[in-house]
């Protein structure tokens, strides 16, 4: 059987470790999350409020524990780990506030006699298949609308996060949620697609890489399962002629480096008009040498270590394949010596389509910058990539921003702004980032049944 373990990305030290279930164990727990479901999809609505309610309070509360956590499994700076636990605070109670109105029954206007409305309604048990780079946010903006909803919840997380995973059940468990409602489960691959192809299993969510993405989106398929997979993007950040430099540039740097650039929305591929490329060019070189990687544990560091040292032998080659075909090394590149998965803000540019750099994500603190000569120019180089998630484009004139985030191939555009999650956004993305939304309304009905209900001989259903 495999392990779960805990190594601290700042020293390499291995702190924690659990066991797969077996397979057995695996069948009981999809038994539970069955069973469960018979009870909590009627179960009131002012229960699951108070229950999401009390979640979010929890995690408040115990904000400073929560956050150790994520700098200790994940090496997330400690002032960034908590925003993430705050986040997952507001997201507890905005589908808390939300779930009456999301789960209203809509009257429909209809051209025969009667009545005809549409209910949502969930539809049961749940896998979630999520990552290590937010492991709070990742599972709430999947696990709160479907708690909320009346689904059940069996969530296989990351290898490199099972204290965090287990803090997730503890504080749901804390708040009220009746047992097996949500299970944390230790699982391999395999039993993923076990678990999938149950028959007791209505749906799937995966965020991860495209090949997990893959691998799960076959399965349902196969067995005729609804799922929703976000597998990362390789954002554009656009600067067009007329933008505010100062403040694109001093965006760039936070939209690169936030989370060590380990986040799929984090701005990637910067995209930059040649009138003003080299005062941004320089405005951004300047900002990213200002983030040096420190002690994830101290207040000051904004640049922690990234998650593993396989994350760091993945991005530096694909700095160094690169390099090797003729890219150009603005800043950093370097991979330091000693303990720790530690690895420098890097600018790369005369990055071509020859080069892996240019059409695979860069999951690390590395950005890539592009001259171009026209808004046209601008919008095809941002198109040219196999990832549609999230973009920004900075412009102060509103017709232009208007017109990109028109011609933009991606699921989310943001002017004159770098990429933020709020629990009342849709998030997601085309392509090759995946298909479903998650949060807002939109997520809370990715499992739901929108069950018509007909009554030809009930009252009439008038426009307006």
């Amino acid at each position: 059987m495999g392990v779960y373990t805990t190594i601290d990305p700042a020293t390499g030290d291995e702190t924690a470790e659990y066991p797969e279930i077996s397979d057995a164990e695996l069948n009981d727990l999809i038994g539970r999350s069955a069973a469960a479901y018979r009870s909590w999809r009627t179960t009131p609505l002012e229960q699951r409020r108070a229950v999401l309610t009390r979640a979010a309070e929890i995690q408040r509360e115990q904000s400073d524990e929560l956050a150790k956590l994520l700098t200790l499994e994940m090496g997330k700076p400690i002032a960034q780990a908590k925003g993430e636990v705050e986040l997952v605070a507001s997201i507890y109670q905005y589908y808390a506030d939300h779930m009456e109105e999301y789960m209203a029954d809509e009257p429909l206007s209809i051209t025969g006699s009667g009545t005809a409305v549409v209910r949502t309604e969930p539809i049961g048990p749940l896998v979630g298949v999520m990552p290590w780079n937010f492991p709070y946010y990742q599972v709430a903006r999947f696990a709160a609308p479907n708690i909320a909803l009346g689904n059940t919840i069996i969530l296989k997380h990351a290898r490199n996060c099972p204290q965090s995973a287990l803090a997730i059940e503890r504080v749901l468990d804390e708040a009220g949620l009746p047992a097996g409602v949500y299970l944390n489960a230790f699982i391999s691959s395999a039993q993923v697609a076990d678990a999938v192809a149950d028959p007791r299993v209505q749906g799937v969510s995966l965020t991860g890489s495209e090949k997990a993405g893959s691998a799960v989106g076959e399965v349902a398929g196969r067995n005729r399962k609804k799922c929703v997979l976000e597998l990362g993007g390789s954002d554009p950040f656009i600067v067009l002629d007329d933008a505010d430099v100062d403040a694109a540039a001093a965006v760039a740097v936070v939209g690169r480096l936030s989370n060590g650039g380990q986040a799929c929305t984090a701005s990637k591929r910067f995209i930059v008009q040649d009138s003003v490329y080299d005062e941004f060019v320089r405005k951004f070189l300047d900002g990213m040498a200002r983030w040096e990687a420190g002690d994830p544990t101290s207040p000051e560091t904004k640049l922690g270590p990234l998650a593993s040292t396989a994350g760091v032998e993945e991005l530096d080659e694909l700095v160094h394949e690169a390099l090797s075909r003729g890219a150009e090394i603005l800043l950093g590149g370097n991979r330091p010596e000693g303990a720790g998965a530690y690895y420098p803000a890097t600018v790369l540019t005369g990055v071509t389509p020859q080069m892996r750099a240019f059409s695979e994500e860069l999951f690390g603190p590395v950005a890539v910058v592009y001259r171009v000569g026209s808004l046209d120019e601008a919008i095809d180089l941002a198109n040219n990539s196999p990832f549609g998630l999230s973009s920004s484009v900075f412009t102060s004139d509103a017709d232009k921003a208007n017109r990109v985030a028109e011609e933009l191939e991606t699921g989310m555009v943001w002017i004159n702004s770098t990429s933020k999650s709020s629990p009342d956004l849709p998030f997601g993305g085309v392509k090759g980032s995946g298909v479903g939304r998650e949060l807002a309304k939109y997520g809370f009905n990715e499992f739901a049944n929108k069950k018509l209900v007909r009554n030809p001989q009930g009252r009439q259903v008038k426009e307006g």
